[in-house]
């Protein structure tokens, strides 16, 4: 001892412990959707999740650049030609996802962590058995794909390869997104994208090695996407491993299975897998249509598409915001917040995808110099995103209300009307007024047109559901209040 006193630093009192900011972190993370103003939560939930999209398009735009820039258009054709096909699969993958969040947000609204809890595993248990079997079923009929597709010769071989790769990686996709789903289901939508952020810098360091490096060509892009993917699905498992509370995982319970978090989660999950599996299915003859017109257009399509799904990705994101707001305040039981929270959603999704239209026609050309030098290339390329990314507003009707529908538990409904009209419309404009005149513009005006058709029941749906579901509250309220 020195003799002096040694006086508390009023400052190192005042620091958390490392264990309390890594709480503090994980709490900064989620969103109160259930009290307080909405929009600037919704913002916060939806900006992360639509750069979660575009970085998961990422992938695939990596793929087709690296290959269009150091192989070959026949390369770049080939892969974009998997785009429906993929897109199918990822799809119905993705709409299981959404009945996992919706289930998860719910009892997390019902204020049941323990059941919250035992979801949070179904949903893993569900990711890795749907990813192995999507795998397998997959392999099987790739190679029937390329001749339901019209795949020309010059194409095939590269079309055939990199499904074959890819489709090894669907169990790590399943588990990525259903477990970017659970987190979705608090309001964490960081986790993911931090998780993707690394997993593309991955795919994009992959594509380039292989291809000049080892000259793999197409078999290199697709195997450095596989190794993106696998990455990304562990980045969320150790983190959801290491959380406190409901979302926690334990290895030890990931196939106990909760049957009755699983029936809703599969009831709301397939018919909305369902509903973007029809687009997938409709694209598939559209792009058996493009590849009808020769390698031109489907080399245009495919960059064209890279560029405009970016708009979805926006258009998503603020439709699972509506599902995740709805799910979690339905399970508190306050419709008046549910209903709000899907005018907000509206709002906000319109703005957005307003905005990133209006980049993508400005723009537009100095995106696609980024795949192709071609001017024949970029011609059809351009067409296709004046006559699809022009009338995205459309789509934002339909994302908020089929993604509200299901946020209350009603699914089904909403995939039916998408499955009768974008596939009716589309299947007879091909096989009528593109056979009559087999142009390329003529395919592309057929997008819109069902989007049109189709936002009308789907408006419909939602007006119905509403004033059922307020009369069921009213009648509760009535049989609460003494006699």
């Amino acid at each position: 001892m020195d003799g002096r006193t040694k006086v508390p630093d009023p400052t190192a009192e005042q620091q958390p412990a490392k264990g309390q900011r890594k709480d503090m972190r994980r709490k900064n993370k989620k969103i109160d959707m259930l009290n307080g103003s909405i929009w600037d939560k919704m913002i916060v939930f939806a900006l992360p999740l639509a750069f979660t999209g575009m970085l998961q398009q990422l992938f695939n735009a990596a793929d087709v650049a690296v290959l269009g820039r150091f192989v070959s258009n026949e390369s770049m054709a080939g892969v974009g030609n998997n785009v429906p096909v993929i897109g199918l699969i990822i799809a119905f993958c993705m709409g299981l996802a959404l009945g996992a969040n919706v289930v998860v947000a719910r009892l997390l609204g019902m204020k049941e962590p323990e059941r919250a809890n035992r979801a949070v595993h179904t949903a893993l248990a569900t990711a890795v058995i749907f990813g192995i079997g999507a795998a397998i079923v997959g392999e099987c009929f790739a190679g029937p794909a390329m001749d339901w597709l019209s795949v020309p010769e010059a194409v095939r071989d590269d079309a055939l390869t990199y499904l074959r790769v890819y489709l090894l990686g669907m169990p790590f996709i399943a588990i990525y997104n259903f477990l970017a789903a659970v987190m979705r289901s608090q309001g964490d939508t960081q986790t993911p994208l931090w998780a993707l952020v690394a997993a593309t810098l991955v795919n994009i360091a992959g594509n380039l090695f292989f291809v000049l490096a080892f000259g793999m060509g197409t078999a290199g892009v697709a195997l450095a996407t596989v190794l993106a993917n696998a990455l990304a699905a562990s980045l969320l498992f150790f983190s959801l491993r290491k959380a406190e509370g409901p979302l926690h995982i334990e290895p030890r319970e990931v196939f106990r299975i909760d049957m009755t978090a699983l029936r809703p989660m599969v009831r709301i999950g397939w018919p909305a897998g369902l509903q973007g599996a029809v687009f997938s299915i409709s694209n598939l003859v559209i792009q058996s249509a493009i590849n009808s017109l020769g390698a031109d257009a489907m080399a245009g399509s495919v960059a064209a598409f890279t560029i405009e799904i970016n708009i979805y990705c926006f258009i998503n994101a603020f439709g699972l915001a509506a599902t995740t707001f709805v799910s979690q305040n339905y399970g508190a039981k306050n419709l008046e917040r549910c209903k709000r929270a899907t005018y907000v959603a509206t709002g906000l999704n319109m703005v957005a995808t307003v905005l990133m239209v209006a980049l993508v026609l400005v723009f537009g050309r100095t995106m696609l110099g980024l795949f192709t030098d071609v001017p024949a290339v970029v011609e059809l390329a351009m067409a296709r995103i004046f006559w699809v990314a022009s009338f995205e507003p459309i789509s934002v009707l339909m994302e908020v209300s089929s993604s509200a529908m299901r946020g209350y538990g009603y699914s089904m409904p909403p995939a039916m009307a998408t499955l009768i009209c974008v596939c009716s419309v589309r299947l007879i404009w091909v096989w009528t007024v593109f056979a009559a005149s087999p142009d390329y513009v003529t395919l592309m005006i057929v997008y819109p047109i069902s989007w049109a058709v189709t936002v009308v029941p789907l408006l419909y749906l939602y007006v119905r559901l509403m004033k059922r579901i307020k009369r069921r509250f009213e009648e509760r309220d009535r049989a609460a209040q003494p006699a």
